[in-house]
């Protein structure tokens, strides 16, 4: 009897961890089928991906964009869907195994709420839904008795680190970052970079804001959060290391001192396999490393004067709270302004600092305090810029 396929939604579909799944899901036809594809604005790319893919459902978020997608795959016998309402109720559906959130930011909440509710299990990729939410999020889990399997390359290596160790308390984990790409730099170096030198990453294929973030370093800050929520831990368990290679994708110290480390090349390819076929490992394709290529592997410190969005995120994550919603929420305007020209480099770490200063603390929020939170971080953040 043949084996039942895994039925997967891809929240996102279009964007860079979406389409990188969709070549996974290629490779392995024979285990995984697609169930669900949701975009928020590139129909063109949604209706090509449909077509060949042949979900069951698929959402466009962009109302006006529905009549489009619609005409296209009718034919198909495609349910097509629009708006963020949709969005959120699709997870629902009874055929869904593994819902794979890959939404940009706060958008990643409310659909992964659903999806934990309707007891799917979890392959995340939206950090964002950790460090708004992780209180939340976690109590959830357990009252459904849903998994969450991290895509991010760093919490995907601890998670990989610690199968075989369920005994093992950790002692503390190193998330790697790559420095970005101004690593090196000081704050004088960079009062006046520009959009494109930002977006330019040393190691990674990443969409815009993954990839601002990754050069001011809050996204190393958002993973610390996240880190907490995956892992169970306290700030002090929590290091970063500049490690520029990216070939360490993470490691684990235990009690006894000793430390297991994730290696391989830059792929996010891999870690998005790995929480969809988990608990196997599935032969690939992808290229393989060599240690050859990389006869030096070097670490430092992170620089927490000139990029202090990470320090800002320990804060935040300290305080705990409603805090890591607001510095959520205040970096996603601050970035949006950056690339629109409208803010400086270091200027974007200004208006968190503002913002976490500002905004109301709440010390035990609800999902409603959250998405007030949010709200008022953003409409904040606007009128300082």
């Amino acid at each position: 009897m043949e084996e039942k396929k895994k039925q997967i939604a891809i929240l996102g579909s279009t964007g860079s961890i979406g389409t990188q799944a969709l070549e996974v899901i290629s490779e392995h036809s024979n285990l995984f089928e697609v169930e669900v594809l949701t975009a928020n604005n590139n129909s063109k790319l949604l209706i090509e991906q449909a077509i060949k893919f042949k979900p069951n459902t698929v959402v466009i978020a962009n109302e006006e964009k529905y009549k489009e997608v619609d005409e296209a795959l009718f034919k198909l016998g495609i349910k097509v869907f629009a708006g963020q309402q949709s969005l959120e109720e699709v997870v629902e559906g009874e055929n869904i195994d593994v819902v794979l959130t890959a939404l940009v930011g706060y958008s990643g909440l409310k659909p992964t709420i659903r999806a934990i509710k309707a007891k799917k299990t979890i392959a995340l990729a939206n950090k964002e839904t950790l460090v708004v939410a992780g209180d939340l999020i976690t109590k959830l889990c357990l009252e459904n008795g849903v998994k969450i399997y991290p895509v991010d390359s760093e919490h995907s290596a601890i998670f990989q680190c610690l199968v075989g160790e369920t005994y093992n308390p950790i002692e503390k984990i190193y998330l790697t970052a790559s420095g970005g790409p101004f690593r090196g730099r000081l704050r004088n170096d960079l009062l006046n970079i520009t959009k494109a030198q930002a977006l330019k990453h040393p190691n990674w294929e990443m969409g815009a804001k993954i990839t601002i973030d990754s050069a001011s370093l809050m996204n190393k800050g958002l993973e610390v959060i996240e880190a907490k929520w995956l892992f169970d831990l306290k700030a002090e368990q929590i290091d970063v290391v500049v490690h520029p290679q990216s070939i360490i994708h993470s490691a684990v110290q235990f009690e006894d001192g000793s430390i297991k480390a994730q290696l391989g090349v830059p792929d996010m390819k891999l870690p998005i396999q790995y929480a969809l076929g988990f608990p196997e490992r599935l032969k690939n394709t992808f290229k393989r490393f060599s240690f050859m290529d990389y006869p030096n592997l070097t670490f430092e410190k992170p620089d927490l004067e000139t990029f202090r969005n990470l320090q800002l995120a320990y804060n935040a994550m300290e305080k705990a709270g409603n805090m890591p919603c607001i510095l959520n929420a205040a970096n996603e305007i601050a970035v949006a302004a950056f690339l629109k020209d409208k803010i400086g480099f270091l200027n974007m770490s200004d208006l968190i600092a503002d913002c976490m200063e500002k905004i109301t603390f709440v010390s035990n929020p609800t999902l409603e305090d959250y998405v007030a939170t949010n709200k008022e971080t953003r409409i904040l953040a606007n009128e300082l810029l």
